[in-house]
């Protein structure tokens, strides 16, 4: 069963249709590239994933609760990168235990160094997040992401502020996060991330999905025609 199912979702605002009878799955171990033009649903699409915009009409059926991780990162930058993984986890925790950080339980904190772990930062647990560098901020907001104990992982341009090598990084970063199972899909602005670092390429044209393939079918021309007016019907 898909980890990620979305059937015929459509949004409009106003009167402008932004998504028009979208369909996707995405499976547990998959990494979606998602690119197209500005305003052609990308980042609508994963927020009414996560319930940020309602939709018009479709279906949206997740295994678990998705999380998402944002262009800005918003980390609590006078904490530890420790403490603001941490953060992920207090939904599960009652309101005593998560009023400060020196509350939160041993388990917490075990649960949080294996989620920077994951993300190559256990060794920066104890810096402030001020001190990190961009690529290292948005990795300590994926590995907040991981402490949510998800099962599809959401990334709406999350490489967009970082330099190219750091981009490289989190990209490379969000593809082997599929590899262990989890389903992964981001928006992104960089065609070249997409088809180097993902297992599928999805563009939206329109409102509507116009390209559907494996990162290594998907050709330049297709590419190139998500950010032209008409764009391409596949």
């Amino acid at each position: 069963m898909p980890a990620l199912r979305i059937s015929n979702l459509s949004k409009s605002f106003g009167e402008n249709r932004v998504l028009d009878g979208v369909d996707l799955n995405v499976e547990p171990g998959e990494f979606v590239a998602v690119l197209g033009a500005n305003g052609c649903g990308k980042s609508t699409a994963l927020r009414c994933v996560v319930g940020l915009e309602q939709p018009d009409s479709g279906e949206v059926d997740v295994d678990g609760r998705p999380a998402m991780v944002f262009q800005r990162i918003h980390l609590v930058h006078r904490r530890t990168a420790l403490d603001n993984v941490c953060a992920g986890a207090l939904g599960r925790l009652p309101l005593s235990r998560s009023i400060t950080p020196r509350l939160f339980p041993r388990e917490l904190r075990e649960e949080a160094m294996w989620c920077l772990e994951r993300v190559g930062l256990a060794d920066h647990a104890g810096e402030r997040a001020v001190r990190l560098s961009g690529g290292q901020q948005q990795r300590v907001a994926i590995a907040r992401a991981l402490c949510q104990r998800t099962n599809v992982l959401l990334a709406d341009e999350p490489v967009s502020a970082l330099d190219p090598s750091a981009a490289v990084n989190i990209s490379e970063l969000l593809g082997r996060l599929a590899e262990e199972g989890l389903a992964v899909v981001a928006v992104l602005h960089q065609p070249q991330l997409a088809t180097r670092c993902a297992h599928r390429v999805v563009g939206l044209s329109g409102g509507r999905v116009a390209v559907d393939r494996s990162a290594a079918a998907v050709s330049q021309a297709e590419v190139d025609a998500l950010y032209v007016p008409g764009g391409v019907a596949v």
